[in-house]
């Protein structure tokens, strides 16, 4: 309550939290902060870390595992079709795209990883984007069609010719290293299709809704900066479910 003098005359004593009081937008938010508290109320349990799924059949899994450890989620290696159940979300990563096929049509779990990527954020890397795209040329193969680009695999070569580049991006956090193993080239893009990194004019890093692909192999460059878009992407869509609930 004011007592004669204008509420910003320095002589008044001030609460500690003065100077959040002391703001725009603070005024209202830190006084229902002080009056939850005071009630117990407003009180808010720990975020629950997010638990991803790396395809474990072959490929840099592990550093996958670790590179997402490191951000603060759970890392699950994923062996078995019953293993996709409550995941946030999954990484398909890189290694041989007709290799992962054969492990895959057994058991059923080519089906039931295709209905987990219609509805689950995932995210491909190098052969892992050629199993999400919508066609596979040079030569044509079997995929899970869920992405809308085209692939070219091993478009860049053999192995003698990976090579590690930087290249600008959309992240924030300027230009990104890539490293580039055998790697395929996407050709084509549909209408819906965001690029956010390009190599010599062909995209190398591209979303579509729920789901990221890259030809490169962010899990063996030191930069988090894609897997990190990867879980924001992931806490993104979940915000907004939440939203929709209440």
């Amino acid at each position: 309550m004011e007592t004669g003098g204008q509420i910003n005359d320095p002589t008044i004593a001030k609460p500690g939290f003065w100077h959040t009081l002391n703001t725009k937008s603070g005024l209202n938010l830190s006084i229902v902060k002080i009056l939850h508290k005071i009630k117990g109320e407003g009180a808010t349990e720990p975020t629950k870390p997010l638990t991803i799924g790396v395809l474990a059949l072959q490929g840099a899994f592990e550093a996958h595992a670790k590179a997402l450890t490191a951000l603060g989620a759970t890392a699950k290696l994923v062996r078995t079709p019953a293993e996709l159940a409550s995941l946030d979300g999954l990484i398909i990563p890189g290694g041989e795209s007709t290799t992962f096929l054969k492990f895959l049509e057994r058991g059923g779990f080519l089906d039931a990883l295709q209905s987990f990527v219609e509805t689950t954020p995932t995210f491909g890397t190098c052969a892992g984007a050629i199993l999400l795209a919508k066609n596979v040329e040079n030569p044509t193969q079997k995929s899970l069609a869920a992405l809308d680009i085209t692939v070219e695999r091993n478009a860049y070569g053999r192995q003698i010719d990976s090579t590690i580049l930087t290249i600008p991006t959309t992240l924030e956090g300027g230009p990104l290293e890539m490293v580039f193993i055998r790697a395929p080239r996407i050709t084509h893009t549909g209408p819906h299709v965001e690029t956010l990194a390009s190599r010599d004019g062909f995209p190398v890093l591209v979303r579509e809704g729920h789901l990221l692909a890259a030809t490169f192999h962010p899990e063996l460059s030191s930069d988090t900066r894609v897997h990190q878009f990867f879980l924001d992407l992931i806490c993104s869509r979940q915000s907004i479910g939440s939203q929709r609930r209440t």
